[in-house]
């Protein structure tokens, strides 16, 4: 029981301690690199089913008689792992603010299912620290070229809106609750990706993106008048 209780606890002090250590909330780091870092950080540690699946899992009774094999993401609930490495970097995290805006959403509805005191702190404490994701993907917003631009969430399509299926049936709303939690994991799993890819490749083309023009030709390759070398590909800020 003790090491079950340290199981749950241990991840979740990490967490908070990683939080705890950014800038306050509404504030930014001006690094790109190191805000980069923190937001791959971020998203690993999401990413684990112990944090909130799990115990979600267990406080509903859903890990006995096989019905934890029904806890399985609803398809088209979560963007897929392609569709977010297809979007450009603008268009990536406009839409990880929104999906993570409707999972705050799901997450306070998911507390009349939740009965015991500690279940719930575990789902305040994930609340907590979505918001300060989402503080770090403006503050990511703002590093990218055509920052100066008012970001506005965009439109929830298809693959965007985790909402819940209407049901009255209580053992079918746990169910739905489950499913909607693994998708949320597996989520922040393809999130956490993506960003790994950005800091493996920090010029990489934001093909879909409506700012490209902004960066002013910095991305292209130009040739010198005077000795018709090629000059260097332009660079994310750093």
């Amino acid at each position: 029981m003790r090491a079950q209780l340290m199981q749950r606890t241990l991840p979740s002090l990490v967490l908070g301690l990683l939080f705890l250590s950014t800038p306050a909330m509404g504030s930014c780091l001006d690094k790109y690199q190191e805000l980069l870092g923190q937001l791959q950080k971020q998203a690993d540690i999401m990413q684990r089913t112990s944090l909130l699946l799990d115990p979600y899992i267990q406080s509903q009774g859903l890990d006995k008689d096989g019905l934890k094999e029904h806890c399985r993401e609803r398809t088209g609930a979560f963007p897929s792992k392609d569709a977010l490495q297809g979007l450009g970097r603008w268009e990536f995290l406009r839409t990880l603010d929104t999906t993570l805006g409707h999972v705050l959403h799901r997450l306070t509805a998911l507390r009349r299912d939740i009965p015991r005191a500690q279940d719930l702190e575990m789902l305040n404490r994930a609340k907590q620290n979505i918001r300060g994701f989402k503080n770090n993907i403006h503050c990511m917003a703002q590093l990218l070229p055509g920052s100066s631009e008012t970001t506005e969430p965009t439109p929830t399509g298809p693959g965007t809106s985790p909402s819940p299926t209407p049901t009255s049936d209580t053992f079918q709303r746990r169910l739905e609750g489950c499913r909607f939690l693994h998708g949320y994991h597996r989520f922040m799993h393809s999130v956490g990706q993506v960003f790994r890819e950005w800091g493996e490749s920090p010029s990489r083309s934001r093909r879909h993106s409506p700012h490209q023009g902004l960066r002013k030709g910095t991305s292209r390759m130009q040739l010198s008048r005077k000795n018709k070398r090629l000059l260097p590909r332009g660079q994310l800020p750093r």
